[in-house]
C-alpha cells in the first residue's frame, strides 16, 4: 500500500535526502522517543546524527557549507522527523529559523561568521521573541536595548526559548528607541525593534556576563528538547551583532523568519497527524471485538477514512506553502492556512486514534498517549489558531477589495 501525504514533483537529490532522513527516523529515533520522552531526556545521540546528515545546514547556502536546499526540501523532512518524534523537529527549527534570518538579513561579514559554523552544527541557534506578559503581542515587548559608544546594553526577560540552554547563538527581539521620539516610538512600535545576534555558552545558570538562562519549564509535553525563560541584565552586545547592522528593522526580520516557521509547523503537525494514523491503524487491525478485528467494524472505518483525508489535507496545503516561499512570492497567506489547518487537524486525528486504542491510549506503554501530549503545542506554537485567522482575515480582504 501506498503511504499517505506522497508529495509529486521531487527531484531524485529530494527524494534520496527524505529516503535517508526516513530510514533514520524509523532506525533511530522511533525506537527510542518515548522512553527518551518519558525521562525528559535531550536525545543527543539523535541530535549528534541529524549533525552528520548535514541537516543543520540543509537551507544554508552551499557557499558557507551548507546544502542549499529548498523550503520544500526541509519541510518535508520535518514532516518525517516529527513523525518519529516532535521535540527533535523543534531542536532543528529554532536554529532554521536563526540561519534563515541571516542568509536573508544579516551582513556579509555575519554570514560568514556564523553560518559555515551553524551548517556544521557547531554553533546551535535559539530566537527569542516572546515575554512572560505579551503572550502573541509582540508590539508590546519591554526588554530594551540603549547604545552604549560601540556597545548595546540589554535589559529585560524573555520567555519560551526552545533550545535556550543548549544554543549558544540567540537571536534577541528587544526595543531600541534609538532615533525616534518617545511619541513616535509609541505611535509606531513595530519600527523601533531590533534583532540582535547574542553569542553564549551552551548551559543553565550564568551563561555570559549579564545573560542567564534559569533552566527548563517544565512542559506537559514536546519534552526532551529544552524550552527556558532568558534573562538581560546590563547585557553588553557589540554594535556590529545587530543583525543586518541596523537597527529599527528587528520586527520585520523576526516576522520572515516566522514566516517560514510557520511552514515548519505545519510540517510538524502533518507528521504526527501521520504517526497517529499509523498506529490507529495498526492496532484497528490487532485488536478484536464481538469476533472481529475492530478495523471491520463500520464507525472505525470512518474514522479512519476521516483521519486519512485529513493527513493528506493538511500535507497539501503544507506543501503548497513551502512552494510558495521557494517561488520568491510572499507566502504569508498560505503560510497561515497551512499551519492552522495542520495544527487543528493534527489534534483531532491524534485524539481519534487515542479513542481507537481505548483505554490502552492512556497508558504510557503505548505511543499514542505521548502524541497525544504533544499536539497541543501545535496550536500555539508559531502563533495561536485565532493569530492565523486574523492574518488570513487580513489577507483575504486584501485580495478580494470591494471596489464599490
Amino acid at each position: 500500500m501506498a503511504r499517505l501525504a506522497q508529495t509529486a514533483g521531487l527531484t531524485d537529490v529530494q527524494q534520496e535526502i527524505l529516503s535517508t532522513v526516513r530510514d533514520f527516523v524509523d532506525k533511530e529515533i522511533i525506537p527510542v522517543a518515548t522512553e527518551l520522552e518519558h525521562r525528559d531526556e535531550y536525545p543527543q545521540q539523535i541530535v549528534d546524527g541529524l549533525k552528520e546528515l548535514g541537516l543543520f545546514g540543509l537551507m544554508i547556502p552551499e557557499e558557507y557549507g551548507g546544502l542549499g536546499e529548498s523550503l520544500l526540501t526541509y519541510a518535508l523532512c520535518v514532516e518525517e522527523i516529527a513523525r518519529g518524534w516532535m521535540s527533535v523537529s523543534g531542536i532543528i527549527n529554532t536554529h532554521f529559523i536563526v540561519a534563515y534570518m541571516l542568509k536573508q538579513h544579516g551582513t556579509q561579514e555575519q554570514k560568514e561568521h556564523f553560518l559555515p559554523r551553524m551548517a556544521a552544527g557547531d554553533v546551535r541557534g535559539a530566537f527569542s521573541m516572546s515575554e512572560p506578559g505579551l503572550g502573541s503581542d509582540v508590539s508590546a515587548i519591554t526588554s530594551k536595548a540603549v547604545k552604549d559608544g560601540d556597545e548595546y546594553v540589554l535589559n529585560g526577560q524573555k520567555m519560551w526559548l526552545t533550545n535556550g540552554g543548549t544554543s549558544s547563538l540567540v537571536a534577541v527581539l528587544v526595543r531600541s528607541d534609538e532615533g525616534h521620539s518617545p511619541e513616535e516610538a509609541a505611535a509606531k512600535p513595530h519600527k523601533s525593534m531590533t534583532t540582535f545576534l547574542v553569542e553564549k555558552e551552551p548551559g543553565f545558570g550564568e551563561v555570559r556576563p549579564g545573560l542567564t538562562i534559569p533552566g527548563k519549564i517544565d512542559k506537559m509535553g514536546y519534552k526532551g528538547v529544552d524550552t527556558t525563560e532568558l534573562i538581560m541584565d546590563d547585557l553588553r552586545v557589540p554594535a556590529d551583532r545587530v543583525l543586518g547592522g541596523v537597527t529599527g528593522r528587528g520586527f520585520y526580520q523576526m516576522m520572515d523568519g516566522v514566516e517560514v516557521g510557520r511552514v515548519n509547523v505545519a510540517a510538524r503537525g502533518c507528521g504526527v497527524a501521520q504517526r497517529a494514523f499509523e498506529l490507529g491503524v495498526r492496532y484497528a487491525q490487532q485488536r478484536h471485538t464481538f469476533g472481529k478485528p475492530i478495523a471491520k467494524h463500520q464507525a472505525i472505518q470512518f474514522k479512519l477514512a476521516e483521519m486519512a483525508t485529513k493527513v493528506e489535507a493538511a500535507h497539501a496545503m503544507m506543501v503548497n506553502a513551502a512552494r510558495k516561499k521557494d517561488s520568491g512570492e510572499r507566502n504569508d497567506l498560505e503560510a497561515g492556512m497551512a499551519k492552522y489547518l495542520a495544527s487543528e487537524y493534527c489534534k483531532e486525528v491524534v485524539e481519534d486514534a487515542f479513542r481507537i486504542h481505548g483505554g490502552y491510549g492512556f497508558s504510557k506503554e503505548y505511543e499514542i498517549e505521548r502524541l497525544y501530549r504533544e499536539a497541543p503545542m501545535l496550536l500555539i506554537g508559531e502563533g495561536t489558531a485565532e493569530i492565523q485567522k486574523m492574518i488570513i482575515g487580513r489577507r483575504l480582504l486584501e485580495e478580494y477589495r470591494f471596489q464599490g
